[in-house]
Protein backbone atom coordinates (compact mmCIF):
# COMPACT_ATOMS: atom_id res chain seq x y z
CA UNK A 1 0.00 0.00 0.00
CA UNK A 2 1.08 3.57 -0.72
CA UNK A 3 2.28 5.46 2.36
CA UNK A 4 1.05 8.93 2.49
CA UNK A 5 2.08 11.61 4.29
CA UNK A 6 -0.40 14.49 6.58
CA UNK A 7 0.02 17.93 5.70
CA UNK A 8 0.10 20.66 8.51
CA UNK A 9 -3.26 21.99 8.20
CA UNK A 10 -5.80 19.35 9.26
CA UNK A 11 -8.35 18.17 7.28
CA UNK A 12 -10.39 17.74 9.79
CA UNK A 13 -10.59 18.39 13.69
CA UNK A 14 -12.30 16.41 16.40
CA UNK A 15 -12.46 17.44 20.07
CA UNK A 16 -14.50 15.96 22.65
CA UNK A 17 -16.56 14.68 19.98
CA UNK A 18 -20.34 13.22 21.75
CA UNK A 19 -23.22 11.61 19.92
CA UNK A 20 -26.65 11.05 21.85
CA UNK A 21 -29.74 9.34 21.45
CA UNK A 22 -32.80 9.44 23.47
CA UNK A 23 -34.27 6.21 25.67
CA UNK A 24 -37.15 5.43 28.06
CA UNK A 25 -34.30 6.14 30.73
CA UNK A 26 -33.16 9.18 29.05
CA UNK A 27 -30.38 10.16 26.75
CA UNK A 28 -28.03 8.00 26.23
CA UNK A 29 -24.58 8.93 24.42
CA UNK A 30 -22.65 6.37 21.71
CA UNK A 31 -19.72 8.58 21.10
CA UNK A 32 -18.55 9.56 24.44
CA UNK A 33 -15.71 12.41 24.16
CA UNK A 34 -13.75 10.91 20.55
CA UNK A 35 -10.44 13.63 19.84
CA UNK A 36 -8.51 13.21 17.04
CA UNK A 37 -7.19 14.94 13.84
CA UNK A 38 -6.82 13.99 10.27
CA UNK A 39 -4.43 15.11 7.38
CA UNK A 40 -3.70 13.92 4.31
CA UNK A 41 -3.49 10.13 5.74
CA UNK A 42 -5.64 7.08 5.83
CA UNK A 43 -6.55 6.73 9.49
CA UNK A 44 -8.61 3.30 10.64
CA UNK A 45 -11.05 3.20 13.06
CA UNK A 46 -11.73 0.15 14.42
CA UNK A 47 -14.29 -1.50 17.17
CA UNK A 48 -17.22 -4.36 17.74
CA UNK A 49 -20.56 -3.47 16.41
CA UNK A 50 -22.32 -0.97 18.78
CA UNK A 51 -18.66 0.66 19.72
CA UNK A 52 -19.70 4.33 18.14
CA UNK A 53 -17.57 4.09 15.14
CA UNK A 54 -19.70 4.43 12.63
CA UNK A 55 -22.08 6.89 14.76
CA UNK A 56 -18.65 8.96 14.42
CA UNK A 57 -18.27 8.89 10.82
CA UNK A 58 -22.29 10.30 10.45
CA UNK A 59 -21.91 12.88 12.71
CA UNK A 60 -18.99 14.18 10.78
CA UNK A 61 -20.38 14.16 7.47
CA UNK A 62 -23.72 15.11 8.92
CA UNK A 63 -25.97 11.93 8.28
CA UNK A 64 -27.13 11.82 12.16
CA UNK A 65 -30.74 10.98 12.39
CA UNK A 66 -32.86 13.72 13.64
CA UNK A 67 -33.36 12.10 17.30
CA UNK A 68 -29.70 12.20 17.67
CA UNK A 69 -28.09 14.56 19.40
CA UNK A 70 -24.08 16.09 18.57
CA UNK A 71 -22.02 18.19 20.62
CA UNK A 72 -18.64 18.87 20.42
CA UNK A 73 -15.55 21.64 21.72
CA UNK A 74 -14.54 21.85 17.85
CA UNK A 75 -15.61 19.76 14.52
CA UNK A 76 -14.36 21.53 12.23
CA UNK A 77 -13.75 20.80 8.49
CA UNK A 78 -10.76 22.81 6.83
CA UNK A 79 -11.26 25.57 9.60
CA UNK A 80 -14.95 24.87 8.76
CA UNK A 81 -17.17 24.65 12.53
CA UNK A 82 -19.57 21.60 11.12
CA UNK A 83 -21.97 22.47 14.19
CA UNK A 84 -22.40 25.89 13.09
CA UNK A 85 -22.31 26.11 9.37
CA UNK A 86 -25.39 26.97 7.69
CA UNK A 87 -27.37 24.36 5.87
CA UNK A 88 -26.47 25.45 2.58
CA UNK A 89 -22.40 24.97 3.56
CA UNK A 90 -23.12 21.86 4.80
CA UNK A 91 -24.41 20.65 1.64
CA UNK A 92 -21.66 22.04 0.03
CA UNK A 93 -19.34 20.12 2.35
CA UNK A 94 -21.20 16.90 2.35
CA UNK A 95 -20.30 15.24 -1.21
CA UNK A 96 -17.75 18.29 -2.65
CA UNK A 97 -15.59 18.48 0.83
CA UNK A 98 -16.12 15.24 2.01
CA UNK A 99 -17.88 11.61 0.88
CA UNK A 100 -18.93 8.74 2.25
CA UNK A 101 -18.83 5.26 1.47
CA UNK A 102 -21.62 3.22 3.36
CA UNK A 103 -21.40 -0.95 3.83
CA UNK A 104 -23.78 -2.03 1.78
CA UNK A 105 -24.89 -0.45 -1.92
CA UNK A 106 -28.12 -2.34 -1.99
CA UNK A 107 -29.14 0.20 0.76
CA UNK A 108 -27.02 3.54 -0.46
CA UNK A 109 -27.91 3.53 -4.25
CA UNK A 110 -30.87 4.48 -5.40
CA UNK A 111 -33.27 1.61 -6.78
CA UNK A 112 -35.16 3.60 -9.44
CA UNK A 113 -32.19 5.61 -11.09
CA UNK A 114 -29.65 4.07 -13.36
CA UNK A 115 -25.87 3.85 -12.09
CA UNK A 116 -24.68 6.90 -14.29
CA UNK A 117 -27.99 8.93 -13.86
CA UNK A 118 -26.77 8.59 -9.62
CA UNK A 119 -23.37 9.53 -10.21
CA UNK A 120 -24.18 12.77 -12.87
CA UNK A 121 -26.81 13.66 -9.96
CA UNK A 122 -23.90 13.31 -7.43
CA UNK A 123 -21.65 15.68 -9.63
CA UNK A 124 -23.86 18.60 -10.92
CA UNK A 125 -25.04 19.15 -7.12
CA UNK A 126 -21.79 20.22 -6.58
CA UNK A 127 -19.79 21.75 -10.28
CA UNK A 128 -21.58 23.21 -12.62
CA UNK A 129 -21.46 21.28 -15.85
CA UNK A 130 -23.36 20.40 -19.08
CA UNK A 131 -25.11 17.18 -18.98
CA UNK A 132 -22.67 16.06 -21.82
CA UNK A 133 -19.73 16.66 -19.65
CA UNK A 134 -21.40 15.28 -16.55
CA UNK A 135 -21.84 12.20 -18.72
CA UNK A 136 -17.92 11.85 -19.96
CA UNK A 137 -17.03 12.85 -16.78
CA UNK A 138 -19.14 9.95 -14.80
CA UNK A 139 -17.72 7.35 -17.82
CA UNK A 140 -14.46 8.69 -17.01
CA UNK A 141 -15.11 7.91 -12.96
CA UNK A 142 -16.26 5.02 -13.84
CA UNK A 143 -13.35 3.39 -15.54
CA UNK A 144 -11.32 4.56 -13.40
CA UNK A 145 -12.64 2.24 -10.45
CA UNK A 146 -12.04 -0.97 -12.79
CA UNK A 147 -15.37 -1.12 -14.37
CA UNK A 148 -14.81 -2.45 -17.90
CA UNK A 149 -17.38 -1.53 -19.95
CA UNK A 150 -18.46 1.90 -18.68
CA UNK A 151 -21.28 2.79 -21.44
CA UNK A 152 -23.21 -0.28 -20.13
CA UNK A 153 -22.55 0.09 -16.39
CA UNK A 154 -23.77 3.54 -16.95
CA UNK A 155 -27.30 2.33 -18.43
CA UNK A 156 -27.64 -0.15 -15.59
CA UNK A 157 -30.20 0.32 -12.72
CA UNK A 158 -28.41 -1.11 -9.02
CA UNK A 159 -30.42 -4.09 -9.00
CA UNK A 160 -28.73 -5.39 -12.01
CA UNK A 161 -25.32 -5.74 -11.06
CA UNK A 162 -23.17 -7.33 -8.55
CA UNK A 163 -22.15 -6.34 -4.99
CA UNK A 164 -18.65 -5.46 -6.25
CA UNK A 165 -19.72 -3.19 -8.90
CA UNK A 166 -22.63 -1.68 -6.72
CA UNK A 167 -19.59 -0.77 -4.40
CA UNK A 168 -17.04 0.29 -7.37
CA UNK A 169 -19.73 2.89 -8.24
CA UNK A 170 -20.53 4.26 -4.96
CA UNK A 171 -16.85 4.77 -5.02
CA UNK A 172 -17.25 6.38 -8.51
CA UNK A 173 -20.16 8.37 -6.97
CA UNK A 174 -18.15 10.00 -3.98
CA UNK A 175 -15.49 11.18 -5.87
CA UNK A 176 -16.71 12.45 -8.84
CA UNK A 177 -17.25 16.19 -7.11
CA UNK A 178 -13.85 16.41 -6.13
CA UNK A 179 -13.91 15.80 -2.13
CA UNK A 180 -11.02 16.29 -0.22
CA UNK A 181 -12.13 13.46 2.52
CA UNK A 182 -13.39 10.16 2.20
CA UNK A 183 -15.10 8.49 4.90
CA UNK A 184 -15.56 4.46 4.08
CA UNK A 185 -17.98 2.82 6.76
CA UNK A 186 -17.08 -1.04 6.14
CA UNK A 187 -16.92 -0.69 2.53
CA UNK A 188 -15.87 -4.34 1.88
CA UNK A 189 -17.80 -6.42 4.53
CA UNK A 190 -20.28 -7.36 2.07
CA UNK A 191 -17.98 -8.69 -0.51
CA UNK A 192 -16.10 -11.80 -1.03
CA UNK A 193 -12.47 -11.43 -0.18
CA UNK A 194 -11.13 -11.14 -4.39
CA UNK A 195 -13.36 -8.71 -4.54
CA UNK A 196 -12.36 -6.89 -1.46
CA UNK A 197 -8.96 -6.76 -2.52
CA UNK A 198 -9.81 -4.95 -5.29
CA UNK A 199 -12.22 -2.45 -3.79
CA UNK A 200 -9.28 -1.72 -1.55
CA UNK A 201 -6.49 -1.05 -4.21
CA UNK A 202 -8.79 0.96 -5.88
CA UNK A 203 -9.31 3.24 -3.06
CA UNK A 204 -5.86 2.95 -2.40
CA UNK A 205 -4.80 4.16 -5.39
CA UNK A 206 -7.78 7.39 -5.91
CA UNK A 207 -6.53 8.07 -2.11
CA UNK A 208 -3.27 8.02 -3.04
CA UNK A 209 -3.07 10.07 -6.60
CA UNK A 210 -5.40 12.99 -5.57
CA UNK A 211 -3.91 13.35 -2.16
CA UNK A 212 -6.81 13.06 0.01
CA UNK A 213 -7.68 11.76 4.08
CA UNK A 214 -9.45 9.14 4.40
CA UNK A 215 -11.31 7.88 7.20
CA UNK A 216 -11.85 3.57 6.94
CA UNK A 217 -14.29 2.37 9.76
CA UNK A 218 -13.71 -1.47 10.11
CA UNK A 219 -14.15 -4.29 12.46
CA UNK A 220 -11.40 -6.43 10.82
CA UNK A 221 -8.17 -5.12 12.75
CA UNK A 222 -5.83 -7.05 10.45
CA UNK A 223 -7.60 -5.20 7.59
CA UNK A 224 -6.92 -1.64 9.11
CA UNK A 225 -3.61 -2.44 10.04
CA UNK A 226 -2.69 -3.70 6.68
CA UNK A 227 -4.28 -0.38 5.05
CA UNK A 228 -4.29 2.50 6.94
CA UNK A 229 -1.38 4.66 8.54
CA UNK A 230 -2.65 5.17 11.91
CA UNK A 231 -5.45 3.45 13.57
CA UNK A 232 -8.03 4.65 16.48
CA UNK A 233 -9.59 1.72 18.54
CA UNK A 234 -13.06 2.05 20.01
CA UNK A 235 -15.03 0.64 23.07
CA UNK A 236 -18.36 1.67 24.36
CA UNK A 237 -18.14 4.79 22.51
CA UNK A 238 -14.66 5.70 23.74
CA UNK A 239 -11.34 5.97 21.93
CA UNK A 240 -9.21 3.89 24.04
CA UNK A 241 -6.42 3.37 21.89
CA UNK A 242 -4.66 5.09 18.93
CA UNK A 243 -1.19 3.75 17.40
CA UNK A 244 0.13 3.85 13.97
CA UNK A 245 -0.65 1.14 11.67
CA UNK A 246 2.69 -0.60 12.01
CA UNK A 247 3.06 -0.63 15.16
CA UNK A 248 0.00 -2.11 16.19
CA UNK A 249 1.60 -5.77 17.28
CA UNK A 250 2.95 -3.49 20.32
CA UNK A 251 -0.88 -2.38 21.33
CA UNK A 252 -0.79 -1.76 25.27
CA UNK A 253 -4.71 -1.38 25.87
CA UNK A 254 -6.59 -5.15 26.88
CA UNK A 255 -8.96 -4.74 24.40
CA UNK A 256 -7.15 -3.98 21.60
CA UNK A 257 -4.51 -7.35 22.90
CA UNK A 258 -7.77 -9.20 23.00
CA UNK A 259 -8.92 -8.03 19.65
CA UNK A 260 -5.45 -9.19 18.56
CA UNK A 261 -5.10 -12.48 20.33
CA UNK A 262 -8.57 -13.16 18.86
CA UNK A 263 -7.63 -12.86 15.17
CA UNK A 264 -6.67 -16.65 13.54
CA UNK A 265 -3.35 -17.41 12.74
CA UNK A 266 -1.94 -19.90 10.00
CA UNK A 267 0.35 -22.81 11.07
CA UNK A 268 -0.50 -21.97 14.77
CA UNK A 269 -3.32 -24.41 16.02
CA UNK A 270 -5.36 -23.20 18.57
CA UNK A 271 -8.22 -24.32 19.73
CA UNK A 272 -10.54 -23.32 20.53
CA UNK A 273 -9.88 -19.62 19.81
CA UNK A 274 -9.37 -16.92 22.87
CA UNK A 275 -12.47 -15.32 24.08
CA UNK A 276 -11.63 -11.45 25.00
CA UNK A 277 -12.23 -11.17 28.53
CA UNK A 278 -13.94 -7.58 28.85
CA UNK A 279 -13.56 -5.68 32.13
CA UNK A 280 -15.52 -2.94 33.26
CA UNK A 281 -13.46 -0.14 33.36
CA UNK A 282 -13.17 0.16 29.93
CA UNK A 283 -16.20 1.19 29.52
CA UNK A 284 -15.55 4.22 31.85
Amino acid sequence: MTNMKSDTAPLLEVRDLRVSYPTRDGRTEVVRGVNFTLGRERLGIVGESGSGKSQTGRAIIGLTPPTGRITAERLAYKGTDLLTASPRQRRQIRGGGIGMVLQDPRFSLNPLMTIGQQIVEALRSHVRVSGSDARRRALEMLERVRINDPERVFGLYPHEVSGGMGQRAMIAMMLIAGPDLLIADEPTSALDVVVQIEVLAILDQLVAERGMGLIFISHDLRLVSSFCDRVLVMYAGRVVEEIEASRLSEAKHPYTRGLLDCVPRLHNDRHPLPTLQRQAEWAV
